[in-house]
């Protein structure tokens, strides 16, 4: 005898055929049934709908008189051939009694015994499905089962109180088989999304370099590997490491694509040749092509360090200034004077390239502003990046380096902000030994 399953959440009538009833000779529409949705097993769960097909219910045994767990009459519909069960079968159908003995309507029955339940689990996949055999085919039965009813039950032994505990298994278990595949299927969803961020995540290309290469990335978006700042580092022929690090105005998926796009876009014009004014004029027209939104925009700094390790080109579109420790020097931002506008804010822009000289040995820290955007404390005061300048300076001096002060930095970041950061944060550091 089966026995119900555990109570499941209430789901979509989409999902397991639960459906407010409609007024009488009323078909609700997809969309209203759609929208509604029961609480399982619940005071205000609607009643019952069982669809019966069978060549005669007439002369069928099976009791008229079915209760649900709540004492409410189970109603039931019958149908003589599944073209009318196809006209029959509307959302707020609960369960569906079929006989196996029925012939699947263009299919040899002797070829396949169980083709009539086969075209009705393809009719209803959403719907609960008993099947209805002769008194003792319990293979038949079981094989029914495998192949995708609830439950299977014997013509000849039924009662209304075995039948209609039989119909509330069914749609229960109807209902745990939707949710857990749902579930299955987000899981499912999510790995391969964690795989494809995670395949977008940058590589550098440092190969030849002696400069040590840091990065930490925290997206704002919950549960994502992948926001909308992006960074790269390549080592072009000549021996120069060029470094960027980005941010694209928003939050979402839209926002982190379009942040790929130019980091991509970057990497490619780089090793193309293109620097300065001449790579972020082309790169804002890469942006302009591609965002879905005129008023996007997205900041953006580029650093290329000369193969003697000593000098650097860089170049500040609408970014913070990058941060520099030199050994018997404090930690301090970069020149950014000549800052010029974000990509995407001015047609026909120029940025100009600014000529640091770094030294013989040094540090140097690109970010984006989710680091200085957070809050201290409980007050409305930000970070900044004085105070961010201050925060590195103070581990500096407690003699962290590379990966270790850039995971330090940010845990100390979010840790003043009171908890998770809204922003996207990337952080970068090159550092060249003397």
């Amino acid at each position: 005898m089966p026995v119900p399953i555990p109570r499941q959440r209430a789901i979509p009538a989409v999902e397991c055929g639960q459906a407010q009833p409609a007024p009488a000779g009323v078909t609700p529409s997809k969309e209203e049934a759609t929208s509604n949705e029961d609480v399982a097993d619940g005071a205000t769960q609607t009643n019952l709908t069982l669809l019966l097909i069978e060549d005669d219910p007439g002369g069928s045994p099976i009791v008229p008189d079915l209760l649900d767990s709540a004492g409410k009459p189970i109603r039931v519909r019958t149908a003589r051939n599944l073209t009318e069960a196809e006209r029959l079968l509307t959302d707020d159908v609960h369960c569906i009694l079929l006989d196996l003995a029925l012939p699947a309507p263009g299919r040899d029955a002797g070829d396949d015994e169980l083709a009539v339940l086969r075209h009705v689990l393809e009719l209803a996949p959403r719907h609960a499905v008993l099947a209805l055999t002769a008194s003792g085919d319990t293979e038949r039965g079981t094989e029914a089962v495998r192949v995708g009813a609830q439950d299977y039950l014997f013509r000849d032994e039924l009662d209304g109180r075995l039948l209609s505990r039989a119909i509330r298994y069914a749609v229960e278990r109807k209902r745990s088989d939707s949710a857990e595949r749902r579930l299955a299927e987000g899981r499912v969803r999510a790995q391969e999304n964690r795989r494809l961020e995670r395949g977008l995540l940058p590589t550098p290309l440092l190969e030849g370099s002696s400069l040590r290469f840091a990065a930490r990335y925290r997206p704002g978006r919950s549960r994502a590997l992948l926001g909308g700042d992006f960074y790269d580092t390549v080592r072009t022929p000549d021996g120069t490491v060029h470094a960027m690090i980005g941010d694209v105005c928003g939050h979402g998926p839209d926002e982190a694509a379009l942040g790929v796009e130019l980091r991509i876009a970057w990497r490619a014009l780089t090793l193309a040749g293109l620097c300065g004014d001449e790579l972020l004029g082309t790169l804002q027209q890469v942006l302009e092509h591609e965002r879905s939104d005129d008023e996007i925009f997205a900041t953006l700094c580029t650093v290329d360090i000369a193969p003697d390790g000593r000098r650097a080109g860089l170049c500040l579109a609408g970014h913070p200034a990058p941060l520099i420790s030199r050994p018997g020097r404090p930690a301090q931002l970069l020149p950014y004077d000549n800052n010029g506008p974000a990509l995407g804010l001015l047609p026909g822009a120029r940025w100009p390239r600014m000529q640091v000289e770094l030294g013989s040995e040094w540090s140097l820290m690109l970010y984006t502003d989710g680091l200085i955007e957070g809050r201290v404390g409980e007050g409305r005061e930000r970070l900044g990046q004085d105070g961010m300048v201050s925060l590195v300076r103070r581990q500096l001096a407690e003699g962290l380096r590379g990966e270790e002060l850039l995971r330090a930095a940010v845990n100390e970041v979010r840790r003043l902000n009171g908890g998770e950061l809204t922003d996207d944060v990337a952080v970068l550091m090159l550092e060249r030994a003397g």
